[in-house]
């Protein structure tokens, strides 16, 4: 697995299977099988896409642990957080297998980035190369500056990750305690969704901290241990 040594590391947790997809099945079937063709994931923030990214890298890297051969099996590349790096950076990364490229509208305006994204892309179609970008915008809603490249973006297979409702954010948060060995009922689950942010982001960390809280007491993620937990917490930020 191939990744940029910005303190960037795809997060164990982000597997397909960690993922509730809510009206999003199809995507992540597509996401899920081999195919060369260009893709564009977009949506808002919190939906999702990082997610899904590294699901689709740590997908490629178990698939080609057991037969090895040219280049990495996958990498992330998260444009927003490349900035400090000349566009250069992306050299190389169009012979990986699967390449996926985060927060790509992060570049918009910026000739020499969008110059890098074109070779990218075209060298990447030479090789095969899958290349999946995710944005907040759909390819032809961003303010690219190079005509070449805003064709090549429009011409990806475009899908929009629609966020979760209130139920599929209390699945959601029911898979991932699962996955952590917690139980966590329905009713609770309910409790921090009318209580907490209601972006999938911010209730995942709220759940990491009632992970350790819990562990430390030795208690079960009910109602009154959560209300007692978040009031805690609420009073050493205080």
């Amino acid at each position: 697995m191939k990744q940029l040594a910005l303190g960037v590391r795809l997060r164990a947790d982000a597997v397909f299977e960690s993922f509730w997809p809510g009206l999003n099945s199809e995507i992540i079937a597509t996401l899920r099988m081999p195919s060369t063709a260009p893709l564009w994931l977009w949506g808002a923030g919190g939906s999702g896409k990082t997610h899904l990214l590294q699901a689709v890298c740590a997908a490629a890297g178990e698939a080609a642990a057991g037969a090895p051969g040219a280049g990495a099996a996958a990498a992330y590349f998260p444009l927003a957080r490349s900035l400090a790096l000349p566009p250069e950076a992306l050299a190389g990364f169009e012979r990986t297998r699967v390449l996926c490229v985060d927060d790509v509208d992060a570049v918009a305006g910026d000739l020499a980035w969008e110059r890098a994204l074109f070779r990218l892309f075209n060298e990447a179609a030479e090789l095969r190369t899958r290349l999946i970008f995710a944005a907040a915008a759909p390819p032809r809603q961003s303010d690219w500056r190079l005509e070449d490249w805003r064709s090549r973006a429009a011409a990806c297979v475009v899908y929009q990750l629609r966020e979760l409702d209130d139920e599929g954010r209390i699945e959601a948060l029911r898979l991932r305690a699962a996955q952590r060995g917690l139980q966590l009922p329905y009713e609770t689950s309910e409790y921090l969704l009318k209580r907490m942010p209601r972006d999938l982001r911010s209730l995942f960390e709220i759940l990491d901290q009632l992970d350790e809280a819990s562990l430390v007491a030795q208690r079960r993620l009910t109602i009154p241990f959560i209300r007692d937990a978040l009031e805690k917490h609420a009073r050493t930020k205080s």
